[in-house]
């Protein structure tokens, strides 16, 4: 990042030759946490996720939230249409790959206490629905349907989706208002996350936008099938950059950004090599207006150069030889889905991230805007056959 960035990542002179390569390329990279929004939003931003990444795992938190396999199938279709709005080709050939430059979004159901395992099945046989999201009520931006007996009421859900394979990707945070903001997903850990695990201990899990260190150890130990994503404003910045200057709404983000040494924790998972951790932006674009206000919304819009931004985390640890398993491997080998066979090349050369952009009727700003990373994204490319 350029001198003026909030909080930097510690400066590591990288070790080997790898590390001083002008470019990098790797298997085209997935997003395992996005979010598209809808409508004229979703026409604006759809582009920039699609022109880094092959495939996401799509959020369901709309304005009705996606509670069931055909309101998912009338949310892809839209996703479809948008593609198509900006030249885009969608889907998947024989051999369930990407076309060539292509884009496939993975879609989700949002859980409720009403979410029946007849609705889990018909997602498991879907071929399009990847995951189940649970929100606990009101933990973040759309999760007022989320769910409130976890145990109880969602049982029988839970139940058929570790029998059908299908995982629970889980926003880890309590909502309890006595328990302090920055201590949410350490308190998760115990309260829920060891009692699910418990109840059902082959439910495969992802415990999405892990923040802390607690997260870290409990993912890294678990018994069975158990997973995280890492955003890339949790690996580069500490909450300091939230109150650096002032206060700086575009760095505030559910869950929140954590002490130094959190992120240290993060980073050191993120670039160890294992196959638990992977890619997922949490990108999330909200409009300016609303991020710049007395009650701003929550979130970081980074699809725009989000593997700019996670090129220049392992970069300053001189890992960037295990960015390809962090983006394009682990995360299909927990899903089950096949790698991507097309590249993304990344350069060593300056690239100023833009003040905004255009998003519907009026503009989102992107994290850390007007800022300068040294690394830039080439357009992805691949070598399919399709069919």
């Amino acid at each position: 990042m350029s001198s003026t960035s909030p909080s930097k990542v510690s400066e590591v002179t990288p070790g080997t030759t790898f590390e001083a390569a002008e470019t990098l390329t790797i298997v085209r990279p997935d997003d395992w946490h996005l979010h598209l929004r809808d409508g004229e939003v979703l026409e604006a931003v759809v582009a920039d996720t699609a022109r880094q990444f092959a495939r996401a795992i799509i959020m369901p938190n709309l304005r009705p939230p996606v509670t069931t396999v055909q309101q998912a199938q009338q949310y892809r279709d839209r996703i479809h249409a948008a593609l198509g709005k900006a030249g885009i080709p969608w889907g998947e050939n024989s051999r369930g790959q990407v076309p060539i430059g292509g884009f496939t979004p993975l879609m989700t159901l949002y859980l409720t206490d009403n979410t029946t395992p007849d609705e889990i099945t018909l997602a498991s046989e879907s071929g399009f629905v990847h995951g189940v999201k649970l929100y606990p009520a009101g933990a973040t931006t759309n999760s007022d349907a989320g769910v409130t007996d976890l145990l109880g009421r969602c049982s029988a859900a839970l139940e058929a989706m570790q029998r059908t394979g299908m995982p629970l990707l889980v926003h880890g945070e309590v909502t309890d208002p006595a328990v302090d903001l920055f201590d949410r997903e350490a308190v998760f850990i115990d309260k829920v996350m060891v009692p699910l695990r418990k109840a059902f201990p082959e439910l495969k899990v992802v415990f999405e936008h892990l923040t802390t260190s607690q997260g870290v150890d409990y993912v890294s130990e678990a018994q069975g099938p158990v997973a995280a994503t890492i955003t890339a404003h949790h690996l580069l910045y500490n909450r300091n950059a939230l109150f650096l200057g002032g206060v700086r709404p575009h760095w505030y983000c559910l869950p929140v950004l954590k002490r130094e040494q959190h992120r240290v924790a993060l980073l050191e998972a993120a670039t160890s090599g294992s196959p638990r951790f992977f890619l997922g932006t949490d990108s999330a674009p909200h409009p300016k207006g609303l991020k710049e206000a007395a009650c701003g919304c929550a979130g970081c819009y980074t699809a725009l150069h989000a593997m700019e931004l996670y090129a220049t985390a392992f970069d300053a640890v001189g890992r960037l030889n295990r960015l390809e398993a962090f983006a394009s491997l682990n995360g299909p080998a927990f899903y089950g889905l096949p790698v991507n066979t097309g590249t993304l090349t990344l350069a060593r050369t300056e690239y100023i991230i833009p003040d905004e952009l255009p998003m519907a009727q009026t503009t989102v700003v992107p994290l850390a805007a007007g800022e300068s990373l040294g690394w830039r994204a080439m357009p992805a490319s691949a070598d399919l056959e399709q069919g």
